[in-house]
Parts: structure tokens; sequence; C-alpha cells
């Protein structure tokens, strides 16, 4: 698939040259057939299918997209990278079910991994603690039996999810899916540069764009419909209700694929999007294994209870976290709540956020963590 000859030099030309979309790509290629049959075709044969300005475009020599596809060659010779075509028997089956499938992805890692059921996670940039914790619990419970986790390495959320997914264990645990919206000889955004790294090492990262392409905008909509095609269902951890998680759950949704929302506190903007999906007609999910039983996976054992630690033995400490509840408190709602002083409460909450149980939100605020 990643040997530099003409034909693969064939499918690079046809995604650089401006102007040819993928519908005129794929009409191209139901006409012809493979693109070295287009790039060899007459101008009258090309003219009688696309814009007479398209067709002078695809014959026209052009060093830049010569020397654009010889990079191209070069970087795709390398070691853990590949170039996928839609003629290839890696492409993936379940993109070409969806209304706008690319003609080549650009890979770096695993190849096996686009033909594998897989599972959307997504959700907000500026996620909660709680959110991190349950994107990563359930990427770990779903990739621990099997399923793909599918994202698209962003902050918050998605990076949340290639974490769980790589940290499953067992014999037939998952792996993970970045599907970026820049070239894949880059990474963006660069926080997550170690995470990319591991991803490529023991999952794969995706694009549909050209190498070198930058972080624009209008890239990441498009990037959105490949997480959305290349999995069976989507679960939206957390979305506030204008959110780039809700475009990819309908996309999820038109494409025939099961929608999952976690529910969150009725006063936390990042649930009013997860709220909104579930009025619309999507899951509700408390675990993983609620999602399990909609694919009609195989089961996994129940959640362990979750462990407080030493902090929370005392009876004190324990009346706290009751106290606290599972939304934000500041902390003279929760000294009216428990009765205690802000100074001891503040001493309380700094062991039990050491502990992991307890985050410090911006606001003076606090909210309980769960690990499920």
């Amino acid at each position: 698939m990643n040997n530099p000859d003409a034909g693969l030099a064939s499918w690079i030309r046809l995604t650089l040259i401006h102007g040819v979309g993928g519908e005129t790509r794929r009409l191209l290629l139901k006409t012809f057939g493979l693109p070295e049959a287009i790039f060899g075709a007459s101008m009258g044969a090309l003219r009688g299918v696309i814009d007479p300005a398209l067709a002078e475009r695809l014959l026209l020599s052009d060093a830049a997209i010569t020397a654009e596809i010889d990079a191209t060659l070069s970087w795709a010779a390398e070691p853990g990278n590949t170039i996928v075509t839609l003629a290839d028997s890696a492409y993936p089956q379940a993109l070409l079910t969806s209304a706008d499938p690319p003609i080549l992805l650009y890979m770096k890692g695993r190849v096996d991994l686009l033909n594998r059921p897989g599972m959307a996670i997504v959700g907000s940039r500026n996620a909660t603690p709680q959110g991190i914790a349950n994107a990563e619990a359930f990427a770990a419970s779903l990739a621990g039996v099997g399923l793909t986790i599918v994202s698209g390495l962003a902050l918050g959320i998605d990076a949340a999810a290639h974490r769980g997914a790589l940290s499953a264990t067992g014999e037939d645990a998952g792996s993970t899916i970045a599907v970026i919206g820049t070239g894949a000889n880059r990474i963006y955004p660069a926080r997550n540069r170690e995470l990319a790294r591991s991803i490529a090492a023991h999952g794969s990262i995706v694009s549909e764009f050209p190498l070198n392409t930058p972080a624009l905008a209008g890239n990441f909509p498009r990037r959105n419909r490949l997480i959305a095609g290349l999995a069976r269902g989507c679960l939206v951890v957390e979305a506030a209700a204008r959110s780039g998680s809700l475009i990819t759950a309908r996309l999820a949704a038109e494409a025939g694929r099961d929608v999952f929302a976690i529910p969150g506190s009725i006063h936390s903007p990042l649930a009013k999007g997860c709220h909104q999906l579930i009025k619309q007609g999507a899951k509700l999910v408390e675990s993983a294994q609620d999602i399990l039983e909609e694919l009609g996976w195989q089961r996994i054992s129940a959640a362990p209870a979750i462990d407080l630690g030493a902090s929370a033995t005392d009876a004190a400490t324990a009346n706290l976290l009751a106290e606290l509840g599972h939304d934000p408190c500041d902390i003279d709602t929760l000294a009216a709540r428990s009765g205690l002083t802000p100074e001891a409460l503040l001493a309380m909450l700094l062991q039990l956020e050491l502990d992991g149980h307890v985050a410090n939100l911006p606001g003076g605020r606090y909210q309980r963590v769960q690990r499920i």
C-alpha cells in the first residue's frame, strides 16, 4: 500500500488538485476506474464528465504538485507510515457506507484497526475532572473487551478517551484511533504530542488531509464525520449546548450509528448538550455495560465499588463527601451544609483533592470525583 509507485502517486495527485472535491473525485473514479486511467484520459472524455476548466486542471503539469507527491511518497516509505486508498483491502469498510468517504487516508500506526469494531468517544475540550474520569473509565472498559476507541486527539474528553483505551488490559483489549484535522505529520494541539506518540506506537493516527496541512477551523467538522463513520456508536461524555461533539453525534445518527450520552447535573453547562441528545433519542448510559448491551456485545464484569481511600474512612470525611454531593459547591455553601468552619473544610478538601476524590474548580468551587 505504501510503495512509492505510479499508482499511488496518481491517487495522491487526485487529492492535491485545487477545486476537485470529494464528490468529483468519486465521480471520476466511477467513470474511469483507477486514478491512472483518469490522468490518461483524453480532454474530450474528461469534459464529458466534469467542468471543462476542471478537466484542463487535471491534465495540467504542475511542478509544485509533483514535488508534493514526491515528498508524500518519501513519507509513506518511512516505517510506521501508510497511505490507504479506496481500492485497498485495508480501507475501512464502515466508511464506505458514509456519505462522503475520502479516497485515501494517511496513517501512522496500526492499519488493522481500521476494520475492527470501534466506539467513538467525544466531548468538551474544557472538561470537568469528573468528565475526564468518566471518559477514561468508559474507554478502558470498552477497549478491554475489544472495541477500538475512536476520538479526535483534542484536549479534554478526547485525550482522556485515548488515554483510557491505551490503559486497557487483556488478550482482546482494544486500542485507539485518533482522527486528526491536520496533516498526519503534524500534531495539534502540541500539548498532546506525547499522547500522539503513544497512539502511533500502539494504535493509529488517521488523517484525510495532505501532509503539512495546518489546523484550519474548517477541517475539524470534516474530521468529525470520520470519527462518526469509523465507529459502531458514538458516546458523548460532556458537551455544551453548542458543541462540536453534537455535530459528531448528529453525523453518527445520520450514518445509522447508535448514539449514547452520559447525563449530568441540571446546573452544569457541560451537561446541556448530553441532555439535549437524550431528549432527541440518544440512549442514556451510566456504565460501559449499558453500551455493550445495546450493541449486543459480550458482557463485562460489574464495575468495582468506589474506594474512597483511607482519608474517607472516618465519619467526618464521609459526611463531608455526602454534604458535597455531586454538583460543584463553594466553601460558604458547604460550610452551611456541614456546620464546619471554612478553615476545617479547606484542610479536609485539600487532603481529598490530593487523594483524587475531590476536584478544585475555577471560582473557588469543589466537586466530588467518582471513579466508575
